[in-house]
């Protein structure tokens, strides 16, 4: 194995252990995860702390996520695609927030917000998203970006823990209120 293979190994191995045992993760069970000897940890990482950080890149990098954004099905209907788009937003998130609180973190750390390529990111996200609600704009009230922005907040207070009081809202749930209103159909003020 290449030493950047061995690398991305123990980076692969450590993540699901920092969010069972947070920073409290001891070299030993890395190795034992990795199913390497203790001591090839540190031909790869000069220490324990760089090794986390090297794991808490892998999982607060954007790349994946978007990818998953990016293969949403565009031929469904609105909305099955913006579900779609929802559930992989909510499994990002609740993943992030589980580790977050593992770490004893409030906040991703500063040093990875991917620096000049986070405009980068966040602008492709952007463009992937209204391409997602394509056509179907007609349809709204209001534009792609903002029915995004809002299912992105909805989606974000909906599955942090702490914020929706430990019931986590569905991707289903999500979208309706956001796609319908809370109104029902037959509500005389309701404007369709």
């Amino acid at each position: 194995m290449s030493p950047d293979e061995r690398r991305q190994a123990i980076v692969d191995a450590v993540l699901p252990l920092l969010r069972e045992h947070g920073r409290a993760v001891t070299t030993h069970q890395i190795a034992e995860a990795a199913d390497i000897a203790e001591g090839t940890i540190f031909r790869v990482f000069d220490t324990k702390e760089e090794l986390l950080d090297a794991a808490l890149a892998r999982a607060f990098a954007p790349g994946p996520f978007l990818d998953q954004v990016a293969a949403i099905d565009r031929t469904l209907p609105l909305r099955e695609r913006l579900i779609g788009f929802v559930t992989v937003l909510q499994n990002r998130f609740t993943e992030v927030f589980a580790l977050m609180h593992a770490m004893g973190l409030v906040a991703p750390p500063e040093h990875l917000d991917h620096g000049d390529d986070a405009g980068t990111w966040r602008a492709r996200l952007h463009d992937d998203l209204v391409a997602l609600v394509g056509d179907d704009e007609a349809r709204l009230r209001i534009p792609a970006g903002e029915l995004i922005r809002v299912l992105r907040l909805l989606t974000f207070s909906g599955s942090h823990p702490h914020i929706a009081d430990h019931q986590l809202m569905t991707p289903d749930a999500i979208v309706d209120l956001v796609l319908l209103g809370a109104l029902t159909d037959d509500d005389p003020t309701r404007k369709c």
